[in-house]
């Protein structure tokens, strides 16, 4: 049976909740056609929940994953209540372990290896701080691990998996301009960061991180809740960035280049002027602005991005790297203590990775073009209130690599608010849910699925929970924007 092709049949009507985006055992999004299936997936709503064949992987077990949590449960005798995690590997699993133990030091834990994969084993009180761990650090058992562990899938051969790893860091060390050596792969890209955020710490112990620009989600509670404590600065003014290094002086300072969903991008040159001076490290992630697209190795000490997204394209893998700028005064240092990370990107997915980013230099420059002309002709429509696109950045301007482009990402707001954006939504006949980079076309309202529990907050920040958040994919730009004319004005 084939595949369904998103691209010109998408999921976006009411029987389609659930189903995987892409079609695909693998897929790492989920449709929630419509905006009450985004309340009650956030709410918990088992009707909808029961629907879902598919999860972002960070954010919930994959049925896979699951079934081998299950196993392990029943492997070690739990007892009722408790819970389990499975990872790649002993280290991974004791990182979650330690932190269980650090935050619930009376819980009971351990770690039992199931059919090949290292499963943490937790008690019902230790269970919150597992699941926490397991979505902000990234470093889980993915699922085509889960189907080899299984026996549902084969495993291939230890070489393919070298080899697939060593094409895909020679592949972005010619996007990034630096040696392959400088570059680690890891589970996903939130695994990439809690790699980043070990080197710094262990180059300035105990010391907090400092966020600059609304955050997403889990870089903010990585540091927050897994290392020593983050604060978060939304001023990105040159003497508020300045005054705050000098009050928290912290062992790193993080930015997204450009931010999610407002796609607006701090003054990176001028920051890493401000912290350098400090001695403080600075993190980019430029998932959404892409190594393809813009230059961040000569500010920040450290690059990491999220594959899963535009590298790939597929939808279909988890995977992130993290890239040592040869311009840090921290290289050398950094780039010895890589090989701690506690996960590497597994042989099946990589060799996925490597087969879905080979057209990554003529499939980028398409989204970035796709993403402009929808951009635009969102502006001139008399629905919309207002396009959020990274043309309208000047710092990110700055960072742009020569024929680069501005990414595959937007965001916009209708005229009438929150009634407007339900119907919109509903409405429109594009693949909705989390998720970007892929190469159909996705939407979503973002900060609802991002930050259900804090809208009042994300307001604050001038962050509006009306908002929808658009990856355009390769589809034709004529007929995509007729989906959305037709959107627009029912």
């Amino acid at each position: 049976m084939s595949q369904r092709d998103l691209l010109t049949d998408p999921c976006w009507q009411g029987n389609d909740l659930g189903h995987p985006l892409p079609d695909s055992l693998h897929a790492v999004s989920v449709a929630l056609p419509r905006w009450r299936d985004v309340v009650a997936y956030e709410e918990n709503d088992p009707g909808c929940r029961s629907l879902l064949r598919a999860v972002y992987p960070r954010f919930g077990f994959h049925p896979l994953v699951a079934e081998l949590a299950k196993a392990a449960l029943t492997q070690c005798g739990a007892a009722d209540g408790s819970s389990a995690w499975p990872y790649p590997s002993q280290e991974a699993a004791n990182c979650a372990r330690e932190h269980c133990k650090r935050l619930q030091p009376s819980s009971s834990s351990q770690v039992e290896l199931v059919q090949g994969l290292h499963c943490l084993v937790v008690d019902g009180t230790a269970t919150p701080v597992a699941k926490a761990f397991w979505q902000h650090a990234g470093l889980g058992a993915s699922s085509r691990q889960a189907a080899i562990a299984l026996g549902q899938e084969t495993a291939p051969s230890q070489n393919a998996g070298h080899m697939a790893r060593n094409t895909i860091r020679q592949r972005l060390a010619g996007i990034y301009g630096c040696e392959a050596e400088a570059i680690s792969l890891h589970p996903s890209g939130m695994a990439a960061l809690h790699s980043a955020l070990r080197l710094v710490d262990d180059l300035a112990p105990g010391r907090p991180t400092l966020q600059v620009g609304f955050p997403y989600v889990d870089v903010l509670k990585l540091p927050q809740v897994v290392f020593a404590g983050a604060e978060l600065l939304t001023d990105a003014s040159a003497s508020a960035i300045a005054a705050k290094l000098d009050q928290l002086q912290p062992a790193a300072v993080v930015v997204e280049l450009p931010s999610n969903p407002m796609l607006q991008c701090v003054d990176l040159i001028r920051l890493s002027s401000l912290a350098h001076e400090r001695g403080v490290v600075v993190i980019a992630d430029d998932t959404i602005g892409s190594g393809l697209n813009i230059d961040a190795l000569p500010y920040a000490d450290l690059v990491f991005s999220s594959l899963t997204k535009s590298f790939a394209g597929s939808g279909d893998v988890l995977a992130g790297a993290l890239v040592v700028s040869p311009f840090s005064r921290w290289r050398d240092r950094f780039r010895a203590s890589l090989a701690k990370a506690p996960a590497s990107l597994s042989d099946a997915d990589a060799l996925v990775l490597e087969q879905s980013s080979r057209d990554v230099h003529e499939r980028i420059p398409q989204l970035n073009d796709h993403c402009s002309a929808l951009a635009e002709r969102l502006k001139a429509h008399p629905a919309v209130q207002r396009v959020m696109h990274p043309t309208q950045c000047d710092s990110f301007q700055a960072l742009l690599r020569p024929g680069g482009g501005n990414g595959c990402l937007l965001s916009f707001e209708l005229k009438g608010d929150v009634e407007a954006a339900q119907r919109v939504y509903d409405a429109l006949a594009v693949c909705k849910g989390p998720s970007l980079g892929t190469h159909f076309s996705l939407c979503c309202p973002y900060v609802s699925l991002a930050h259900y529990e804090e809208l009042a907050w994300a307001a604050s920040c001038g962050v509006p929970s009306h908002m929808l958040r658009v990856s355009v994919g390769l589809e034709d730009p004529t007929e995509l924007w007729q989906r959305f004319e037709r959107a627009l004005a029912g």
